[in-house]
């Protein structure tokens, strides 16, 4: 059937050619029609194929470039994400160690290397045994970070900074309120003392700062403040006088209104008269500076030390000086000798304590050194 369908198709024919002049008779018969007919087929299909097989290929590679395109923009997005970790990785390390020395120089500053501040530390309500509370561990932790290191590595030191943060500003206000009791105690008000020990301050302008621009964390602002409060009052303690001025068994002449020695009628003392031994040493009665050395009408010869806030405390009836103005002296330095100079009727130092000026009582302040001397022996 399909035979006789190529031949119905492919008929033998005849063509007439005519060359130079010549006709000639060409015959085409059915087979060679046919026959040629497969070739020309076979060479279509051929180039098809070749065209199909191109066209494949050429999609295949779209594929792989678009797929290549893919992961090439995946790793940029890794690498970019690497990058911004990294960055605040780096970040947060020069954050912590930034914080871990403004740690260390508030302690060095106000707390020094005391090991009862150490133990007062390690023994606080505040301390915990899971935290760091030695800054030395907490300092050496930080310069081990090495490489990358893990959100995890950062977030413990950071807790331990911060708890040591914590730790000291509650023991820096523990010890202001001692400061505080003591200061009352004494009949002085504490925050009196701490205005006019600011009257005059001065220095270049050095800010601390525990991260980038400058800032600073407010818990880190509020140990600086607990700590230089806790300085001001203790000084402020330091200079209330608190040691014996002579080393005597009683007290001859108190503070207040008595008879004159000289004229008998009532007269005000407004010191304490320690008898003793021509030559015996006088002590300044706390630290301060020496403000004043020589003769004053009735004193006799007079050494003034001057304590801060307000503070002085003034040795009459001198034998003779140890001292000179502008000499800096600490509790219990030998400034004098007890004699009988001025307005005196035997050898013993006159001792007053003046707050701006005025005349207090120096009673409650050498008692309170008493009380402090005992409970130190105890």
């Amino acid at each position: 059937m399909l035979k006789q369908r190529l031949r119905n198709a492919f008929a033998d024919r005849e063509f007439i050619v005519r060359s130079q002049g010549q006709i000639r008779f060409v015959k085409l018969s059915s087979r060679t029609q046919i026959a040629a007919a497969a070739v020309a087929f076979a060479l279509v299909g051929g180039s098809a194929a070749s065209l199909g097989a191109l066209a494949l290929g050429h999609a295949a590679a779209g594929d792989r470039q678009t797929a290549l395109a893919g992961r090439e923009a995946q790793v940029a997005q890794e690498q970019a994400r690497l990058a911004r970790y990294r960055e605040g990785v780096e970040a947060r390390t020069e954050d912590l160690a930034r914080r871990q020395q403004v740690l260390e120089q508030l302690m060095d500053a106000h707390l020094g290397s005391d090991g009862a501040t150490d133990a007062a530390l390690e023994t606080s309500p505040a301390a915990s045994a899971s935290t760091a509370t030695d800054p030395n561990k907490i300092s050496a932790a930080v310069l081990s970070l090495r490489g990358l290191p893990t959100s995890a590595q950062l977030d413990r030191i950071e807790a331990q900074q911060f708890a040591m943060v914590d730790r000291l500003t509650r023991y820096a206000d523990a010890r202001s309120e001692s400061a505080v009791a003591q200061i009352r105690g004494l009949g002085l008000n504490p925050n009196a003392m701490m205005v006019r020990a600011r009257a005059a301050e001065g220095g270049p302008l050095q800010l601390l700062s525990t991260g980038t621009h400058g800032t600073i964390d407010p818990r880190f602002r509020a140990l600086g403040k607990s700590l230089a409060r806790m300085d001001s009052l203790e000084n402020g303690l330091a200079s209330i006088p608190q040691v014996s001025p002579a080393h005597v068994a009683y007290v001859s002449s108190s503070y207040g209104y008595r008879s004159d020695p000289f004229t008998g009628a009532s007269a005000f003392h407004a010191g304490l008269d320690f008898p003793g031994p021509m030559g015996s040493p006088i002590y300044a009665a706390a630290k301060g500076t020496v403000t004043f050395v020589g003769q004053r009408s009735g004193y006799g010869n007079c050494v003034e030390v001057s304590h801060g806030n307000g503070l002085m405390t003034r040795y009459g009836h001198l034998s003779g000086f140890d001292a000179h103005v502008g000499e800096k002296v600490d509790a219990g330095t030998q400034i004098a000798r007890m004699g009988s100079t001025g307005r005196s009727t035997g050898s013993h130092l006159h001792f007053e304590v003046r707050v701006n000026g005025n005349p207090v009582n120096p009673r409650p302040f050498l008692e309170a050194a008493r009380n402090v001397q005992q409970q130190e022996t105890r």
